[in-house]
């Protein structure tokens, strides 16, 4: 590793041993950076002196749009208070707490210029589960929405907060008002760290993922730059918060890379997407399968006209949602699949390369292959552990789970796929989703999928329950549309249709029906919730 810049070594100190990192792999040429490396330096001060600093760079709705030179200047204030007032030195941990605008955004420039590691976090974490991060990341400092405030004061974090967009005059808008607007970027190295990422809990205690400050720009040089393909033209929007790294690279660091601009929303459902699509010329669209389907039934897609691009990552993308999409818009929705250990997308396919229903190829920088529970790799077609290798890795702060993550050198990510003679990746289930009932090995999403396609059915979900004849039977958590009954007629009719769908054994023999689906901050569906229930 090169000489790191962190005075304070908190991060440096608790990656994994080298043994059990991940392999990593930098064989494309613009994968080949520099030792030292600020990727904040990288993604804004660079690119609006290229560019020019009156550049377009963040929309908000019912705000002004801030230029590339009104988020350098901001941040550099910024990183002058946390450094002045706060006494912030690199290394130190900087919790950013916040829905999607242009104040968190610079509040994450700040962070990284002064050469700390943000943290940044879900906005709907609730006290509890912030005491938990710090108990994790021990955090120096922390800078938060006012409005989501109370649960920071009522948490653990014993450190300095700063808020923004109040009124009081210790405020964060107010207080670097008078600063400096240039900074001096602390000199990191490319393999200091950068962020920590939490994991979105879908089950146990969280883990904290380190990314150093090249990986940042090694997602940009790779998933975006070969299918995405962005201009500086471009106008990037999403849904998902920037804690989660998915909301991160869309609406963050992929525009800013190549001086595009993007449009931050703090939340919308749908129908308001779709507006807001239309009202900024939304070039580039990052949300979840769920949205897209929900905006197909919910809103006019003329609204959509401006898309190019749509990317859906996070869960599963049923086949019937992305034709539906394409019919109906012409947009062919991007596929992938990414995880916070690796940071994003490491497999997806654009453009005349997508393949409905599969999730697409190793993405340029990425290798990727299907292995046995030995670590052997399966013959095309057979299911088996996806493991990655490419220039991010999966890199725990203190957790032994690392152990469970790297095998052997490959990211092993939990999923189970297979792959076909043409490098095609077709997922399966989670490894820990998968219903052994019968002797028949059951995939949940491929059962969700065939009942989402009943015209009745909003929203599924499906996990095997204990059952002692078969070991397990499939049980489906159905939400059906409004002014639909839930019934024994229903679910007899969901249960016949399914066989019509899927292979026979493969048909929920257990429907229940419910208001809605437990999912965490990111819109991902949590099935240990489900089978908790039972």
């Amino acid at each position: 590793m090169s000489t790191s810049a962190h005075v304070d070594t908190f991060c440096r100190d608790n990656l994994p041993a080298p043994e059990q990192c991940a392999e990593l792999i930098f064989e494309l040429p613009e994968l080949h950076y520099p030792d030292r490396l600020n990727c904040a330096v990288e993604l804004l001060d660079a690119v609006a002196d290229r560019l020019g600093e009156d550049r377009p760079c963040l929309h908000a709705p019912g705000a002004e749009t801030w230029t590339y030179g009104d988020l350098f200047a901001t941040a550099n204030r910024i990183a002058n208070v946390l450094v002045d007032d706060l006494g912030i030195v690199p290394g130190n941990r900087v919790l950013l707490r916040g829905p999607n605008n242009p104040w968190l955004v610079a509040a994450w420039f700040a962070t990284l210029k002064a050469g700390a590691v943000a943290v940044s976090t879900m906005p709907l974490l609730r006290a509890g589960e912030l005491s938990t991060i710090h108990e994790i990341a021990q955090i120096s400092a922390s800078i938060c929405d006012h409005r989501f405030l109370a649960d920071v004061e009522a948490s653990s974090i014993d450190t300095p907060v700063l808020a923004y967009g109040g009124t009081g005059a210790d405020d964060l808008v107010q207080r670097s008002a008078d600063r400096p607007d240039t900074f001096s970027a602390v000199d990191t190295a490319a393999d200091d760290v950068a962020l920590l990422a939490f994991t979105s809990g879908t089950t146990g205690r969280p883990k904290a993922t380190m990314h150093f400050h090249r990986d940042l720009l090694a997602i940009a040089d790779t998933f975006s730059r070969h299918l995405l393909e962005p201009t500086p033209d471009d106008v990037f929007t999403g849904t998902p918060p920037i804690a989660f790294t998915f909301g991160l690279g869309g609406a963050v660091v992929f525009p800013l890379r190549v001086g595009a601009s993007t449009l931050l929303i703090e939340k919308a459902g749908p129908a308001e997407l779709a507006g807001l699509i239309a009202e900024y010329g939304v070039t580039v669209c990052f949300t979840a399968p769920t949205a897209y389907k929900a905006m197909i039934a919910s809103s006019d897609l003329s609204l959509l006209s401006t898309l190019r691009t749509a990317v859906s990552a996070g869960e599963h993308l049923p086949a019937a949602t992305w034709q539906t999409f394409k019919e109906r818009t012409g947009v062919a929705i991007i596929d992938g699949i990414g995880s916070t250990e690796m940071l994003h997308i490491f497999i997806s396919a654009s453009g005349a390369d997508i393949r409905p229903g599969s999730t697409g190829k190793a993405v340029p920088g990425y290798v990727a292959t299907i292995l046995d529970e030995d670590g052997n790799p399966v013959p095309p077609g057979t299911p088996g552990r996806l493991a990655v290798k490419g220039p991010t890795g999966c890199r725990y702060l203190a957790d032994s789970r690392q152990a469970a993550y790297v095998d052997n050198g490959w990211n092993v990510t939990g999923d189970t796929f297979t792959c076909d003679d043409d490098g095609y990746f077709w997922y399966q289930a989670r490894s820990d989703d998968m219903i052994i009932s019968s002797g028949y090995n059951i995939a949940a999403p491929e059962v969700e999928e065939a009942v989402l396609r009943h015209p009745d059915v909003e929203e599924c979900g499906v996990v095997g329950v204990p059952d002692e004849a078969r070991g397990a039977l499939v049980k489906a958590f159905v939400v059906l549309r409004d002014g639909v009954a839930g019934n024994e007629e229903k679910a007899k009719e969901l249960q016949d249709f399914t066989k019509q769908v899927v292979a026979p054994y493969k048909y929920p023999r257990i429907v229940e029906f419910v208001e809605e689906l437990p999912r965490t901050a990111t819109g991902k569906l949590q099935r240990f919730r489900l089978r908790d229930h039972d």
